[in-house]
């Protein structure tokens, strides 16, 4: 009984696969509903976190759509998610590694231009510089992460607004609209620092 029920299944998940991939986006969703809280413990255990979880499976199948021609409905579907889930989880880390050390590189260039305006007002805050660049480095992680990936990406990278914009697959105006929006969101982070 159990047999019959496990070549069932696998047999609606074929059907399913193949509709998928000729571009049926119910029999898309409900692959997404099958798999979806599998997904995010997978990627729960990867990372850590609740909120990156979410994030990186609802990443997962959007990709998995995106390619949904390269599904194979011989094979099992969540092992192809997986391997795309597995991927996001290990970039992510790799990523958030990454940017960590790239916050402590940017020590300089944080001071560069906090302490620009504070030596322009008192020439002994020089002593203060170290503690006034932790909060500065502090402000930034607090932005939301949309937010500093642009700042970070523009400021301690140097790209182009086209660049980030193809780089995060956004259009040029929400480039500029996130960096205007986490500049005036540092700003206001560190008014009472500088």
């Amino acid at each position: 009984m159990e047999f019959a029920f496990v070549e069932q299944n696998e047999a609606s998940e074929r059907a399913l696969v193949q509709r998928a991939r000729a571009g049926d986006r119910r029999a898309f969703g409900e692959l997404v509903t099958r798999y979806m809280r599998r997904a995010y413990y997978a990627a729960l255990g990867l990372v850590g976190s609740h909120e990156d979880a979410l994030d990186l499976s609802q990443e997962a199948f959007a990709r998995a759509f995106r390619a949904r021609a390269n599904l194979d409905p011989e094979l099992p579907f969540y092992g192809y998610l997986y391997q795309i889930v597995r991927r996001l989880c290990f970039n992510f880390l790799r990523d958030s590694r990454t940017r960590r050390v790239r916050m402590e590189e940017a020590t300089p260039w944080l001071m560069n231009q906090a302490g620009a305006k504070a030596a322009a007002a008192d020439p002994g805050r020089s002593a203060e510089r170290s503690e006034l660049c932790a909060q500065v480095q502090a402000a930034i992680e607090r932005l939301p992460e949309r937010e500093r990936e642009v700042l970070v990406l523009k400021e301690f990278e140097g790209l182009r607004y086209r660049e980030i914009a193809e780089l995060l697959g956004i259009p040029i105006g929400t480039v500029m609209s996130r960096l205007y929006t986490a500049r005036r969101n540092l700003a206001a982070e560190l008014e009472g620092v500088l």
